[in-house]
Parts: structure tokens; C-alpha cells; sequence
């Protein structure tokens, strides 16, 4: 017997009948004699439009009433699934964030867990009953309802697991798996049997869509061992020990590992470069503490000092959608900073290789430079770690880019 926690996200979950064959996918782990936890999200598009509601209210809305709102789709698809599992007579009962105690810090909108008591669950898993848990929401210090951010519910998931020291943390979703790049730009995209939660990640943050980035950190501080399959296998086809999907686990649970592992991108990147900044100390917290304050993320910062020593050009990217913001905050600051030029370029990609084995093997950073010359394909910008590159392309590259560097490292099914 195992303890399990089964996560499915909204297209899971998107109308009665879906929710129906998610009740049959619990209902089958129940009979194979395993103590279930279940995390629903709202139906799809249901947060999207309690969100539109709020705002439709009050652009200047409270933080609180908000998560109030955008919380509830999470509890009607909590109760509906209960209803079905208790009429396919399985004992289940709903369970909101706030009745189990998860809570969290006083960030409405964006809140962060700090503690949940699994021990109400295990106490009802030890009669044999089903919990049914609403996502993305837990109880702030101020005792009201808070949410997680976008995607909470993979949180949510992760941090129940944990709290139950469950053997498993399964996420359903409308994939199959984890795959080596998209498949809807590379159709020769394998599903990958295992990946390592730093691998995972690194995915995660840089494009790949499957796992909320918070879920994967959680997971991987509390060794959570997380397993992605999909909602729509047939229920009562799937054999317990031989089944589809993509384990994310430690790297010391993999046996074979891969030089590289996967592909990802992203999109709507935009560049920015300083020209002949004045090299002295403090310049650089000059330029990245006032974009931190006004809250823009900076990527992939490349520094060329000039061969005198004098000057130096930083060059940066950060979110398109950030880019005129970025761009004020820098002219408000020049005279601090010391630039000549304020240059910009959006709607950039960034193509990232990523894999465990990178730091062990010569060559890998060669190889991908190598490639995406023979293709034509002008590198903007580059940042490296230990299980990552990250490449800065124009857009229209972006898929030539992916499918060269997917063929090039040996991913292709064969």
C-alpha cells in the first residue's frame, strides 16, 4: 500500500464528464488498496474569468476580497469530485485550504506556504476515506482565504505530499509526460522516462509549460518524488506497474544520464544594451537596483569591458512586456549610471540546452555554437551553468533553432 497524491490540473477537470473520468482514475487507486489525497484546480477558464470579475468591479480592488473570488472555482470543483467518488461509492470528502490549515505568509495574490498539518489527513486516510483538496489556496496570518499565484495548484500538490510523506505526488494533466522539446515544434519529441528535479527546473523556468516552477523547488527541497502522466488514459487501462509518463525524481535515482536531456525556449524576450558605461565600482548595482525595485526581471547579462579598461557595455534581457518600463527606469537613472547609449531590440527567444551530464562531458557548449552557425542562426547572447545554456536568438530563428539543437544532441525518437 502506498500513499499517493493525485493532482489534476484544469483541462482535467474542465466539465462533469471530465471530472466523472478523473473520479475513475482515483477510484482505481483506491481499489489497488492506496491511501489517496486528490488536488483539483478550478475548470478551465473558470480563475480566468472570476479574475475578469474582479476587475471588472474595481480596478483597485482588495487583495483579500480578490482571493476570495478567484479561490471559489477551486471549491465547487472540490465538491463536485467529491459527489461523483462518493457516488461510485467511494468515501470522500472535500476539504478547502483553510480547513486543513494550510497556511501561508500575508502575500495576497501571490502567498507563499509556510506550514500544513497532514495529520486531519492521515487520520481520515486510516478509515479508509479520500481527501478532496482545493488548490491554490491556504489561510494567511490574518486568518482569510489567500491564493498561491497562477498555477498554484502543482504547489499545493507538492506541499500537501510533503506534509502526508506521500510515496508519490502524481500531476495529471493534458500531456503525457515530460518530453525532450515541444512536440508541437519538433514531431520527432521524446517523452523522457525520468528527469532530475534540477533538470526539471531549469525546464520549468525556461519555457517548458508542465510544472509550475514553485511545485519543482518544493518538491526538490522536500525530495518529493513527482510523477506526470496524463488525465485522458483510459482509467481502467492503465497497468499499475508498467504505465506512461515522466518520473522527476533525484539525480542519485537515475541510473543512466544523459549529456543532455532536453530542449526549451522562450519567448517574447527583449534585449537591452548600455554603450560605454564608465567601469567603477558600484556601476552594475547602478543599473540592476532600480530595475529590481521596479520589480523587472533581468536575464542573461553579458559585460564587455574595453581594452583600456575605461568603459564597458552591459547588455540584458528582460520580459517584453517589461521592456518600456525597463527602458524609463534607465533614462531616470543615467546620470547615476554614466551611459551614452540606450539600446533595445524586442521580441527575442531564448533557446536553452539542458542537461546533468553537461558539467562531466567536453564539448556540449561547442557543439550547440557549431549547429546553430551551420544553420544560419545569429547568437544574440549567451549565459551558461552547470546543466544549462542558454542561447539569445531573433524570433523568427526560434523553431530552426529547436529542431537543429534537438537533432544535433541525438534526441530524435529513433
Amino acid at each position: 500500500m502506498a500513499r499517493i497524491v493525485m493532482k489534476f490540473g484544469g483541462t482535467s477537470v474542465a466539465d462533469i464528464d471530465k471530472i466523472r473520468n478523473v473520479a475513475l482514475h482515483v477510484k482505481r487507486e483506491v481499489e489497488a488498496g492506496h491511501q489517496v489525497a486528490v488536488v483539483v484546480s478550478a475548470m478551465a477558464g473558470k480563475t480566468s474569468e472570476l479574475v475578469g470579475w474582479a476587475r471588472e468591479a474595481s480596478s483597485m480592488h482588495d487583495a483579500r476580497e480578490y482571493d476570495s473570488i478567484v479561490s471559489s472555482g477551486e471549491q465547487v470543483t472540490a465538491g463536485l469530485l467529491a459527489i461523483i467518488l462518493q457516488s461510485l461509492g467511494v468515501d470522500a470528502r472535500s476539504w478547502l485550504g483553510w480547513q486543513i490549515q494550510i497556511k501561508t505568509d500575508n502575500a495576497h495574490g501571490a502567498a507563499r506556504i509556510t506550514e500544513i498539518d497532514g495529520e486531519q489527513l492521515i487520520e481520515r486516510f486510516n478509515i479508509g476515506q479520500v481527501a478532496v483538496i482545493a488548490g491554490f489556496q491556504g489561510v494567511g496570518p490574518d486568518n482569510r482565504i489567500a491564493t498561491l499565484g497562477r498555477g498554484g495548484s502543482d504547489t499545493s500538490a507538492v506541499a500537501v505530499a510533503a506534509a502526508i510523506n506521500a510515496d508519490r505526488c502524481d500531476i495529471y494533466t493534458d500531456v503525457d509526460g515530460v518530453y525532450t522539446t515541444d512536440p508541437r515544434i519538433e514531431p520527432k519529441a521524446t517523452l523522457l522516462s525520468q528527469v532530475s528535479f534540477e533538470e526539471m527546473l531549469e525546464m520549468a523556468s525556461l519555457g517548458a509549460k508542465v510544472l509550475q516552477v514553485r511545485s519543482v523547488e518544493m518538491a526538490m527541497v522536500n525530495n518529493v518524488r513527482l510523477f506526470v502522466r496524463s488525465s485522458f488514459e483510459e482509467p481502467g487501462a492503465v497497468d499499475q506497474n508498467n504505465f506512461n509518463g515522466t518520473l522527476i525524481c533525484s539525480e542519485d535515482e537515475i541510473l543512466e544520464k544523459q549529456v543532455v536531456t532536453g530542449i526549451a525556449y522562450t519567448r517574447d524576450e527583449a534585449q537591452i544594451s548600455l554603450r560605454r558605461v564608465s567601469d567603477k565600482p558600484g556601476v552594475a548595482a547602478a543599473v540592476f537596483g532600480p530595475l529590481a525595485e521596479a520589480n523587472v526581471n533581468v536575464d542573461m547579462i553579458v559585460q564587455n569591458v574595453s581594452e583600456d579598461g575605461s568603459v564597458t557595455d552591459m547588455t540584458f534581457t528582460v520580459p517584453d512586456g517589461d521592456l518600456e518600463k525597463a527602458l524609463a527606469v534607465l533614462e531616470q537613472a543615467k546620470r547615476e549610471i554614466g551611459f551614452e547609449v540606450l539600446q533595445s531590440d524586442p521580441g527575442m527567444v531564448k533557446v536553452s540546452v539542458i542537461g546533468v551530464g553537461m558539467g562531466s562531458h567536453a564539448g556540449v557548449a561547442a557543439t550547440a555554437f557549431k549547429s546553430l552557425s551551420e544553420h544560419g542562426v545569429n547568437i544574440r547572447a549567451i549565459t551558461t551553468s552547470e546543466i544549462k545554456i542558454s542561447i539569445l536568438i531573433d524570433a523568427a530563428y526560434a523553431e530552426l533553432a529547436v529542431r537543429a539543437l534537438h537533432s544535433v544532441y541525438g534526441l530524435d525518437k529513433e
